[in-house]
């Protein structure tokens, strides 16, 4: 499943790259955005539908990992456009009450959702099997974030879609209110405006990502993982998904634990090496001519 699915995945980020490249305005390019993410959901609920999990653990990362990364990618271009669409022409002043009814209204949605979102952040499991799973579906659970289709549902999914998606809107949303504060007239390049992607493995940037916080290399060491984390997958147009699990991973390595820092060393002295061999060489022919 996993390779079919990231395979489905990465098209659609293909697609995205390529959706600044038209000249269309930013609300265009946001609308065409969602008709892409949208046929992509399609696509992979064409192909679950007659997909057979092999055990529990495979539901679970379907409806925790998959589903999520396709539908927190809809919801927030939906969310963006709207914001475009509906953003009042005025002062500064009055855009920055319109954003801070939009943070506002975020805010509401975590403080609401408060227990699966510490469950969500704090990378628990233990309720993965209720939350994650067909069929598990609570009348007590909050019935707004639940889909009829429960073939292709679980109680949980789309809260989680939400919540991603609400995580990128709101750093959305604080960049566009700096960005008036700063008076900064410059387009804001954001999420599908920018060409940059990363093409190494997920786990490799995480490990990056940790790294440069620990050294405390941004905002003079008061940074957070999560601003940083999507800061980067803004930047390099990839999802990291649940990132925490990443870095335990890392953690949990016997031999090479900085393995992608080790060979970012290696690699930087082996350029170094080469510019000093090209910068000798013109040297060392005139000593011997």
């Amino acid at each position: 499943m996993r390779t079919i699915t990231e395979r489905f995945y990465s098209a659609l980020e293909n697609q995205l790259n390529e959706v600044s490249i038209n000249g269309d305005s930013l609300a265009d390019q946001y609308k065409t955005s969602i008709q892409l993410c949208k046929k992509a959901m399609a696509k992979l609920k064409n192909y679950i539908s007659s997909y057979n999990f092999e055990n529990t653990e495979d539901e679970i990362e379907f409806f925790k990992v998959v589903k999520p990364q396709f539908y927190s990618k809809y919801i927030y271009f939906i969310n963006v456009y709207n914001f475009l669409m509906q953003k009042p022409l005025g002062s500064e002043e009055i855009i920055k009450d319109y954003i801070n009814y939009e943070l506002t209204d975020i805010k509401r949605f975590f403080d609401h959702n408060h227990a699966f979102y510490q469950y969500y952040r704090s990378g628990s499991s233990q309720m993965d099997e209720v939350y994650f799973t067909r069929g598990g579906f609570d009348v007590h659970v909050e019935l707004e974030d639940f889909e009829e289709d429960e073939l292709y549902s679980t109680s949980h999914d789309y809260k989680l879609s939400k919540i991603i998606a609400n995580e990128k809107y709101q750093d959305y949303l604080n960049l566009e209110l700096q960005k008036i504060l700063n008076h900064d007239e410059k387009p804001q390049e954001i999420g599908i405006e920018l060409p940059l992607t990363w093409t190494f493995n997920k786990t490799d940037l995480v490990e990056l990502i940790y790294a440069l916080v620990a050294l405390g290399v941004f905002n003079n060491g008061n940074s957070e993982i999560k601003s940083v984390v999507s800061f980067f997958q803004t930047v390099f147009h990839v999802d990291l998904g649940a990132y925490y699990h990443k870095y335990t991973d890392i953690t949990r390595r016997k031999k090479e634990r900085t393995a992608f820092l080790d060979k970012l060393k290696l690699a930087l002295l082996r350029r170094i090496d080469e510019k000093l061999d090209e910068d000798s060489g013109p040297q060392q022919r005139m000593k011997f001519e």
